[in-house]
């Protein structure tokens, strides 16, 4: 009982010391408002610079992948054909299917987007010798078969 009183003492005495941190709104604004906004076309341009340098290595090219998959977007279909470049440039085909994987799955549930984007980066794939998923058969597990709600 007696240590329950010297605690809630020592609380209200470190209350009453220290002078209360109250912040101006305008500096808690200013704070979130750093660095200039870039335009979607000045956003397509860096990625499509980066992945056009010829110096890059796989690392590099995960790397760029990685952070272009981090923005909550779907790629453009230019920046999208850098990448498969700059993929067959590594010699790393593996990684340029998995792109595409990775680009169906960032589609999400919108069926209109994938198509569009694979019809736009056709003559790409077919200058690079690249095959899409579907023509892979990766769209399906190996091990597949139809539902029996489905019948």
């Amino acid at each position: 009982m007696f240590r329950n009183t010297v605690v809630r003492a020592q609380s209200l005495v470190r209350a009453n010391l220290q002078p209360a941190l109250v912040r101006n709104i305008a500096t808690s604004q200013k704070l979130f408002a750093h660095g200039s906004t870039e335009t979607d076309e000045q956003f397509d341009q860096r990625y499509e610079n980066f992945f056009n340098q010829k110096d890059l290595d796989g690392w590099d090219v995960r790397r760029g992948i990685t952070d272009l998959w981090g923005h909550d977007l779907v790629p453009e279909p230019k920046i999208l054909a850098a990448v498969l470049r700059a993929c067959r440039r590594i010699n790393d085909f593996a990684l340029a299917v998995r792109v595409l994987e990775a680009l169906k799955d960032k589609c999400g549930n919108k069926t209109e987007i994938y198509p569009w984007v694979i019809q736009e980066l056709r003559p790409t794939l077919a200058e690079l010798g690249i095959n899409t998923p579907e023509e892979l058969g990766l769209d399906k597990p190996e091990l597949y078969t139809q539902s029996v709600y489905d019948l």
